[in-house]
């Protein structure tokens, strides 16, 4: 069974990263709430020829979703076939902004993003728009605390919630000889250069 154990992570614990990341958040285009967190970028991936929606391949990247559920829908696609589409709108606004073919969100392979729905810079006059948990503080000198309940044995390192209490974070290495300890630092490293490259989080 995976273990489960709750950590503080602090921003001065990140490992040496490169100015890049390989990490990519998305924002709705209409309110600039973060909508969408993955590995590879809106433009690269391919799109459905129907309504040219992106397609995203959860076996291969990222999927991280900040929506609420917005109804199932079934459209007509040619003569005699029908589209199941279980739709997800913006948190902040209700805008349109992806679906998946599945009723469950864990099983369903593909997140289909709406064209032009989302956009990798948040608006310019909303820089702070995002509400931040109290799970996330800022301490002195422009260090950044989190409170991390980690799973070990997962198939990779991803974040899996975020609410009041803490971010759960699955690694896939084992608790038992620290190495998921060194995955989760090397994980955070990464997600602490994308807060900065983004000047979203806690400015």
């Amino acid at each position: 069974m995976p273990k489960r154990t709750t950590h503080t992570y602090s921003s001065e614990d990140a490992l040496p990263e490169g100015p890049e990341s390989d990490l990519f958040v998305y924002y709705c285009k209409h309110c600039a709430s973060h909508v969408l967190i993955t590995d590879t970028q809106l433009q690269k991936m391919p799109k459905r020829k129907t309504d040219r929606a992106h397609v995203l391949d959860k076996a291969k990247h990222l999927s991280r979703l900040n929506v609420k559920e917005a109804g199932k829908v079934m459209l007509k696609r040619g003569e005699g076939k029908l589209e199941k589409q279980f739709r997800m709108s913006c948190v902040g606004c209700d805008l349109f902004v992806c679906y998946r073919s599945e009723e469950d969100l864990e099983v369903a392979p593909f997140i289909y993003v709406i064209d032009g729905a989302l956009s990798s810079v948040a608006a310019e006059t909303n820089p702070h728009d995002a509400p931040v948990p109290p799970c996330i503080t800022q301490l002195e000198g422009g260090l950044v605390q989190v409170a991390i309940e980690v799973e070990d044995r997962a198939q990779r390192s991803a974040i899996t919630r975020v609410n009041a209490d803490d971010v759960r974070v699955t690694v896939a290495a084992l608790a038992a000889r620290g190495e998921a300890n060194s995955e989760l630092l090397e994980f955070m490293g990464k997600m602490s250069m994308l807060m900065a490259c983004e000047s979203r989080f806690l400015a």
